[in-house]
């Protein structure tokens, strides 16, 4: 399928979309799938997997619908099938309070698991904004990612792009919580 012909997000409703998107090897195959298909054998070399751990994982994500079956061909008398992503984005549930962030827990464990000693840009920064302002960052920020996936060529390395803008619980709120 051509990106184009791509729904441009994948909206993640039921149970079992979101489990199947909430485990980290089936995020690294979604990521291998992102810019081009791929076959089992394919998925499996990208991710560091046996070929049949990859067919499983490949097999629930297109259970879920989040992947799909772009074109087959005969090899040796095996029909080889290429998957790729239902849509150019995947939009997850906000988490209900006190429940874990999975695209985040999914991006710190990538993070982690990068080359320590390849460039990487990781940075936090404490601000104070209205509410406007939080708004245009939020949208500048999103932008800025639009722009440069826009850009991306799949002959090139992947690179993860990853933000968070939030209003962090307010401390007095947070300890009374934990009680």
């Amino acid at each position: 399928m051509p990106a184009d012909d791509l729904p441009q997000t994948f909206h993640v409703t039921t149970d079992e979309q979101l489990r199947a998107v909430s485990n980290l090897t089936r995020h690294r195959i979604m990521a291998v799938l992102r810019f081009e298909p791929a076959t089992i054998t394919q998925i499996a070399q990208r991710v560091g997997l046996a070929k049949g751990s990859s067919s499983y994982h490949v097999r629930l994500l297109e259970r879920a619908g989040l992947v799909k079956v772009v074109r087959t061909r005969k090899v040796r008398g095996v029909t080889e099938r290429y998957y790729a992503m239902a849509a150019r984005s995947i939009e997850l549930p906000d988490p209900g309070p006190g429940q874990p962030d999975v695209l985040m827990r999914n991006a710190v464990a990538d993070l982690e698991a990068s080359p320590a000693d390849a460039e990487r840009h990781v940075r936090m920064a404490h601000l104070r904004l209205t509410d406007e302002q939080f708004t245009e960052l939020g949208a500048r920020l999103q932008a800025l990612a639009d722009e440069y996936r826009a850009l991306s060529d799949p002959s090139l390395p992947d690179t993860s792009l990853v933000f968070a803008l939030f209003r962090p619980a307010q401390r007095r709120q947070a300890e009374e919580d934990a009680e």
